[in-house]
């Protein structure tokens, strides 16, 4: 079944503050209508619910990474091709790299957007778990201003974000650090190419002398929204890193993460390979590279 097309209307402003007067005339009216490639395919079946949108693919303030001393700031519309095609990106947030070449096909790769992706609320989406681990921040704006909040606290249930039907979603902020963090990042599928994640699998750690100073751990596919694992980075952080802890770490994971089934996988399956993927990061600690910042 295919939608109707002329019962859909889409308007592109010529700037961001043309979008935003458009959103907050109108509150819940309009949404923001980016790469497309997952509204397309809703479209495409006659699924999708909502009529009116706001082509928001020309509005330049909202392209482009930059990048600081402290932090890369990338625009919500990025795309994962260019995300991997920068060299900040490569070397100091190679899970983001990871990620979006893991996102689709050439194709999605083009034309999906990083913002899109996040906005979409997949709790199954490629690049969310990095960006946890990453600790990201978003900046959200509007006619009455900015703000930026922590990545981790914008999703707050199923297809919930602390987003206004006013805002949108203009950039990411990613912390740069001069100390050398291991990182780890994995995506089960069904596949190796073109599959949704079963699940996925995002850390960082900073080891000194065989004791974790600090670690971030994220997953996607296993909670009704991409999960920080805090509890479990808890129980890590200050341990000397030893074989007897990693079943008990793998334990505490186990409590924290609500997998569920689907057709695309079990919950029991789920759960085993995210401990599984727990125990394979805690054991490459000592085989993992290490890399420093890029200076600019």
């Amino acid at each position: 079944m295919r939608a109707f097309i002329p019962g859909y209307q889409l308007i592109t402003p010529e700037s961001l503050d043309q979008a935003l007067t458009l959103l907050a005339q109108e509150p819940g009216r309009w949404r923001p209508f980016a790469g497309g490639t997952d509204l397309m395919v809703l479209l495409e079946a006659g699924k999708l619910p909502h009529k009116n949108y706001v082509n928001i693919w020309s509005v330049q303030e909202l392209h482009g990474i930059s990048v600081t001393d402290s932090t890369v700031k990338i625009g919500a519309l990025t795309t994962y091709s260019e995300i991997q095609a920068h060299p900040v990106l490569q070397l100091e947030f190679r899970m983001l790299c990871i990620a979006a070449s893991e996102t689709g096909g050439l194709a999605i790769q083009n034309r999906g957007t990083i913002g899109g992706n996040i906005v979409n609320a997949s709790p199954a989406a490629d690049s969310p778990p990095a960006l946890l681990a990453y600790d990201a921040q978003l900046e959200l704006v509007s006619t009455k201003g900015g703000r930026r909040i922590p990545y981790s606290e914008f999703h707050r249930g199923y297809k919930e974000m602390d987003l206004g039907e006013d805002e949108l979603l203009a950039s990411i902020y990613l912390p740069r650090s001069d100390t050398k963090l291991i990182q780890y990042y994995r995506k089960v599928g069904t596949r190796k190419a073109q599959a949704i994640s079963k699940v996925c699998f995002a850390a960082v750690a900073d080891v000194r002398d065989s004791t974790i100073e600090t670690v971030r751990i994220a997953l996607g596919s296993v909670a009704p929204i991409p999960l920080r694992c805090k509890a479990t980075e808890s129980f890590l952080e200050g341990k000397l890193i030893r074989e007897s802890f990693i079943e008990l770490a793998q334990s505490e994971l186990g409590r924290e993460i609500a997998p569920i089934t689907d057709v695309r996988s079990t919950k029991e399956y789920r759960l085993q390979v995210s401990q599984n993927l727990l125990e394979e990061f805690l054991r490459s600690f000592n085989t993992l590279r290490y890399e420093s910042p890029i200076s600019l």
